[in-house]
């Protein structure tokens, strides 16, 4: 069945390999793409900040995939960024990356948030369908200076 918990120290290789693996798979891996951010390296140190959260979802010990949410780097200050939401193949389609959004838009409510940005690629549909279905509205370009400059496909959404 598997579960949504926080981001433990433990679980930095795994989660360093899910993005590591998902992100070439969908073309994603050239520079200006978050695989390579420095957090990638320790995703428990980088989510343990104030106004941070990290959520992976672990089955049969296996870490699928995660996600999370941090203040908007350059961007107005009621505005967190959707961050580092990577799923492996196998955990793909089953509604997992619904869990892990829900437990990432709690968490910047709780945070005192009041908009979730979030950056993508053209090619990660599925992601786009997930973000769509719940309520996030493609706006005309990039917030605040997060270095993703190949992204090209960016949402907003109230909180």
């Amino acid at each position: 069945m598997g579960i949504v918990r926080s981001i433990q120290p433990t679980d930095n290789p795994a989660i360093r390999n899910v993005i590591r693996t998902v992100m070439p798979e969908f073309g994603a891996s050239g520079q200006g793409f978050a695989i390579h951010d420095a957090e990638v390296e320790d995703m428990y140190s980088a989510y343990s900040q104030d106004r941070h959260a990290y959520f992976v979802f672990e089955e049969d010990g296996k870490i699928l995939g995660g996600g999370g949410i941090g203040p908007l780097k350059g961007g107005d200050p009621d505005t967190c960024e959707l961050k580092k939401m990577y799923f492996l193949s196998e955990g793909r389609g089953k509604g997992l990356g619904q869990k892990v959004l829900n437990a990432c838009l709690d968490a910047a409510r709780n945070l005192g948030y009041k908009t979730c940005y979030l950056e993508t690629f053209n090619t990660m549909n599925q992601a786009m369908k997930l973000y769509e279905r719940n309520d996030f509205q493609k706006i005309g370009g990039p917030c605040g200076n997060t270095g993703h400059f190949a992204c090209d496909i960016f949402y907003s959404r109230p909180l």
